[in-house]
């Protein structure tokens, strides 16, 4: 008798590593230690302040207590080198990278007429510029091994702006542009690229606005709660996958129906 294919096997990364930058909590943590689960050797980036580094700590403690491979790396993207020591950091270590997880971001909320350069800078800095890096790093050697999964970690400001996020709002959108344009790139090469956008999901980063708006924002998703962490694993395990293999330049979004609702 033959046996049945498992449905789920698809979504095994056994064999696989995983490069998720701004993992050391929340969005990125999660992300981490679901592809753990799923077999991937996972490289835990942070920006390699104390705080960060012990939270990496634990994140790479945890996974390998669970029998797995991860390794923490320090790499500050707001600097010209910093994505480019990463990749070369990672690379040396793990000897490829097979996905790469673009999740680090800044945002700095004020109104848009009092934008600092040097604020302006940053965000471009962090959100755009090392993504770029990471790239070209990573995504040809992708190609020619004829495997690989790109996602970047987009956001609800990507469609719906906040006013006070200009600079940050722009940058996803145009991370998300990018997403789309280098997957019709790569098409045909093995690689898939795409972005995933978490709606109101409670983090430290958002928990100002949501003590102050969240009752008003909570009236606006129609599955009637916030976002956790955790809700964005599966979604980014299926776009990171086998499983995933028919998705490219798709945009997930991920917010309890807030976009339709």
């Amino acid at each position: 008798m033959t046996a049945l294919h498992h449905p789920l096997a698809p979504f095994r990364l056994d064999g696989r590593t995983a490069l998720v930058t701004g993992a050391r909590r929340e969005i990125g943590r999660a992300i981490a230690l679901g592809f753990a689960a799923q077999g991937a050797r996972v490289a835990v980036h942070h920006l390699g302040t104390e705080e960060e580094a012990r939270d990496a700590g634990e994140v790479v403690a945890t996974i390998q207590a669970g029998g797995g491979i991860a390794q923490g790396f320090a790499a500050d993207f707001a600097t010209d080198a910093g994505a480019q020591s990463l990749s070369a950091a990672v690379l040396a270590a793990f000897g490829q990278v097979d996905i790469l997880v673009i999740n680090a971001s800044i945002e700095l909320v004020e109104p848009w007429a009092g934008i600092s350069r040097d604020h302006f800078d940053r965000q471009i800095a962090v959100n755009l510029r090392s993504t770029l890096d990471l790239f070209q790093a990573l995504i040809p050697p992708m190609q020619a091994r004829g495997w690989g999964r790109v996602l970047t970690i987009g956001s609800a400001q990507q469609n719906l702006p906040h006013p006070g996020m200009l600079v940050y709002a722009g940058s996803k959108a145009m991370q998300h542009n990018w997403a789309v344009n280098l997957a019709r790139q790569c098409a045909g090469s093995g690689v898939t690229v795409n972005n995933l956008a978490p709606g109101a999901i409670a983090t430290a980063r958002n928990r100002e606005q949501l003590a102050t708006s969240g009752h008003e924002l909570l009236a606006r998703i129609p599955v009637g709660r916030f976002g956790r962490p955790e809700d964005l694993v599966g979604p980014a395990l299926l776009l990171c996958s086998d499983a995933g293999s028919y998705i490219n330049g798709a945009s997930l979004v991920v917010d309890g129906g807030r976009l339709i609702g």
